[in-house]
């Protein structure tokens, strides 16, 4: 990985090693002029297929040693000269790959798009195990633009047939699906479809903050579900250039889920049984709880006087009544826009 080793010391608080460079771009010159020598052949006696195979075994070799510019135009050479659409969704998903790697969202988004905007690619052309790799592909990319419940949904519906262990182990995997499906999971959904998972039991000893949060947040434990959570953004949130950007956000709305769950089953409750049910002081939980009610994310109200909670559950009549209303003026706009076009 000469050309990668050449990014990561191109800062100079770490300089690069001059012999080690030196010795892995001579093996990588060796490499590349046999697979140039194997595509000159192939061009002059073999078929279109031989063609593009050794097509695919330069881009290929070109995207293992991190050389990214000359890697994604052999891999766009080779799309385009590669007949079988099997194969086609395996170099876009490269692609994609490639795009993780370097953190290029913008690849990520254009080639995912590619297989969506051409459907037979993945419906005819894709076999059963492509098309639920593609699945793991688009959910690792919704959770990196911070659309978790669309991006758990996708996860969870490859949890039973996960193959896309080119992209990440199966025990991160099943990490990501369960971080993701705790925060929009309903209660009952979360554990048949996650606490009962025969996929999820099996991997669960060898992720106990995970088993702990979960099981803590379904068993209303909630000062157990506050220390897996405090946990859990240091084991797995803040170390992960997939989740480390919505770390504050995941927590924030983690410790609002576990809130409205508490007071969900309360009319009302003092601040003094909240803060014990949390395991923190009473100063703590007054004050989150009162950003989140200014907010409106928490329907309830804090009477200082005497220290209670009091819910006061929106009606789901008025709230309906509000959407309604809201999406009757945005239809409206959209015909006056749309009549002045037309006239």
């Amino acid at each position: 990985m000469a050309p990668y080793y050449r990014i990561v010391t191109s800062s100079a608080a770490l300089p690069p090693d001059q012999a080690l460079l030196e010795s892995m771009e001579k093996a990588n010159k060796e490499k590349l002029d046999k697979l140039d020598e194997r595509l000159e052949e192939a061009k002059k006696t073999e078929g279109e297929t031989d063609i593009a195979d050794a097509l695919r075994e330069r881009a290929n070799y070109l995207t293992r040693i991190g050389d990214k510019d000359r890697a994604v135009e052999a891999q766009k050479l080779a799309l385009e000269k590669t007949p079988g659409l099997g194969s086609r969704i395996d170099i876009v998903l490269t692609l994609v790959r490639i795009g993780f790697f370097f953190g290029d969202y913008q690849m990520i988004t254009v080639n995912l798009a590619q297989a969506e905007e051409h459907p037979a690619m993945v419906e005819q052309g894709g076999d059963w195990d492509r098309r639920n790799r593609l699945k793991v592909y688009r959910g690792m990319h919704l959770l990196s633009i911070r659309q978790f419940k669309r991006g758990g949904e996708l996860l969870l519906d490859a949890l039973s047939t996960f193959t896309a262990t080119e992209l990440l182990s199966y025990n991160d995997f099943v990490a990501l699906t369960i971080i993701a499906n705790v925060l929009t999971l309903k209660r009952v959904d979360l554990k048949k479809k996650l606490i009962l998972a025969p996929e999820v039991i099996q991997v669960l000893p060898e992720l106990p903050t995970l088993a702990e949060l979960m099981k803590s947040l379904y068993d209303s434990h909630y000062d157990k579900f506050f220390l897996a959570l405090a946990t859990l953004e240091e084991t797995h949130l803040l170390p992960s250039r997939l989740l480390s950007p919505h770390t504050r956000f995941y927590v924030r709305e983690m410790r609002i889920l576990a809130y409205g769950q508490l007071l969900e089953s309360y009319r009302s409750l003092t601040l003094d049984s909240l803060a014990r049910s949390f395991g923190v002081s009473v100063e703590f939980v007054d004050n989150e709880i009162s950003r989140f009610i200014a907010s409106g994310r928490l329907h309830c109200s804090i009477d200082k006087v005497h220290g209670v909670v009091e819910t006061n559950r929106p009606s789901l009549k008025n709230a309906q009544y509000e959407t309604v209303i809201r999406q009757g003026d945005i239809l409206l706009n959209a015909v006056q826009r749309l009549s002045k076009v037309l006239y």
